[in-house]
């Protein structure tokens, strides 16, 4: 496929460094595999998980990287063996590459796909624009992306309504809904949500539309605001928030806790100073201490920990990257506590989804975005996601 103006080049957002992204020319996406597909993408949001690649993980990037797995665009070009496309169709890109008819596939863990597994890496499916560690497949902040195991993956979504309709479906809205169920909240339970970022805010709409108790704790004024609007009971992030979240809990704590903070946790000095010590190690020294040492900084999962109730469950959706990160495992066995996490399989979730994408729109996705951005103003756009500027909480960036 060539592009308009036959250059066979298109613009795209690439990593260049820690805290450099550049917007410039790539190669032009064509069709490699017979099942793939080239789709024009119309819009692409900058996820959460892609300030740890901004901030974190740049030992397993290269620069010139194309970045970005939240993507809708229209169908250019198909393989040979992708017969359930036609050009000119609506599609949202699943930010996983799941090929749909392996042993994983079947059991609706995509994230875990054996056809397209990074075995070199010990790691699950390839993800769009995601570090050597999950394929370096070039992601979706661009003109033009190549869809591997498009007879699958693409999930097609009707002309007309906005892109902010259906964007979601790429990442946002499966991985809350995961979230959501992984919590496994008893029925008038309550969940606290730890970061009100695009995950955690989503995640608390998604638990008010199937009718639990949601409380979100969050530093950021603007976040907790915007989740007080919509019914979400507020706490701000601090010393005596512990106790703020049982004196709401009759005392024992909340049925379930949502971790959607990650990596990127305020409050633990000693990990911050591991993370920013291990960037300015060599990048293959860095990669090694940070698959086999503990360098995620772990205020909310631990801050999950102290308040779920004896019995309760964590749902663990925010993004770490350490491999031996220490947990209070004394604590964690003696209150009886469930851990659930792992990447949101997108197609496992996204049937149950599309119903909620009608024009009464329910979890008020049309309004979600904070900013609409041309792809070209991505590299200020990631500083101010990054530094949490201008109320930003989800930024569409459109090519």
């Amino acid at each position: 496929m060539a592009t308009e103006d036959g250059s066979g080049r298109v613009k795209a957002l690439t990593w260049q460094g820690k805290r450099k992204i550049e917007y410039g020319e790539v190669p032009d996406p064509r069709i490699e595999e017979p099942t793939d597909a080239v789709i024009k993408v119309t819009s692409t949001g900058i996820c959460g998980s892609d300030l740890h690649l901004y901030e974190v993980m740049s030992p397993f990037l290269d620069a010139g990287d194309v970045l970005g797995h939240e993507s809708i665009g229209i169908v250019e070009e198909t393989g040979s063996a992708v017969t359930n496309l036609s050009v000119g169709d609506r599609v949202v890109v699943p930010f996983q590459i799941a090929c749909g008819s392996c042993f994983m596939c079947d059991q609706d863990l995509q994230t875990q796909c054996e056809t397209t597994q990074v075995r070199a890496q010990g790691m699950g499916a390839a993800l769009f624009g995601y570090t050597k560690l999950y394929g370096q497949i070039p992601g979706g902040q661009a003109e033009y992306l190549r869809v591997p195991q498009a007879q699958y993956g693409p999930i097609k979504v009707p002309h007309g309504p906005p892109d902010d309709r259906f964007v979601y479906l790429s990442d946002v809205l499966p991985t809350a809904w995961q979230a959501v169920q992984y919590a496994g909240i008893p029925a008038g339970g309550t969940v606290v949500v730890l970061g009100l970022g695009p995950i955690g805010d989503m995640s608390c709409r998604v638990a008010l539309h199937h009718g639990f108790r949601v409380i979100g704790v969050d530093l950021v004024a603007e976040r907790l605001e915007r989740a007080r609007r919509y019914g979400v009971e507020i706490l701000e992030y601090g010393d005596d928030v512990a106790d703020a979240i049982r004196d709401l809990t009759a005392g024992r704590g909340p049925d379930s806790v949502i971790d959607a903070v990650g990596m990127e946790a305020h409050g633990s000095p000693g990990a911050r100073f591991a993370q920013q010590a291990a960037g300015l190690l060599p990048d293959a020294v860095q990669g090694a201490l940070m698959q086999k040492a503990g360098v995620d900084r772990l205020a909310a999962l631990l801050l999950a920990v102290d308040v779920v109730r004896r019995g309760g469950t964590i749902s663990v959706i925010g993004v770490y990257g350490g491999m031996a990160d220490p947990l209070p495992m004394l604590t964690i066995f003696d209150k009886q506590i469930q851990l659930r996490m792992g990447q949101a399989n997108v197609r496992r979730w996204s049937d149950d989804i599309l119903p909620l994408l009608g024009d009464d729109d329910p979890l008020k996705v049309d309004s979600f975005a904070t900013h609409h951005l041309p792809l070209s103003e991505g590299p200020d756009a990631y500083d101010m996601f990054q530094k949490k500027r201008d109320g930003a909480v989800k930024v569409l960036l459109t090519p």
